[in-house]
């Protein structure tokens, strides 16, 4: 089995940064994608950045300029860097992972439980 565990997440005023961070563990042979996503309240979720095992990135987007993605592949985990944060930057945000366990050929996609980021005015 895999895990993702986030943390770094909580409350800050507008224009303030937060580092939030997502250590895979388990059985992993490979990960491909890293990536963060995140959902409002009555929104749908939505990719925020991903990067693959080579460093390549994407991000949407509203955060560019603002979000920096970051992965540590010997540790398994990935970094967001969040700087100058809006009050429509609030949302639960999602580690996700598409990762390759040690008992199967295929890759899987898998999902840590979420992290609150509230941005206040």
């Amino acid at each position: 089995q895999v895990q993702l565990v986030e943390s770094g997440g909580g409350l800050v005023q507008a224009g303030g940064s937060l580092r939030l961070s997502c250590a895979a563990s388990g059985s992993i042979f490979s990960i491909d994608v890293m990536g963060w996503y995140r959902q409002a309240p009555g929104k749908q979720r939505e990719l925020v950045a991903t990067m693959t095992s080579g460093g390549s990135t994407r991000y949407t987007d509203s955060v560019k300029g603002r979000f920096t993605i970051s992965r540590d592949n010997a540790k398994n985990t990935v970094y967001l860097q969040m700087n100058n944060l809006k009050p429509e930057d609030t949302a639960v945000y999602y580690c996700n992972g598409v990762i390759r366990t040690r008992t199967s050929t295929l890759q899987g996609n898998y999902w840590g439980q979420g992290t609150q980021v509230t941005v206040s005015s």
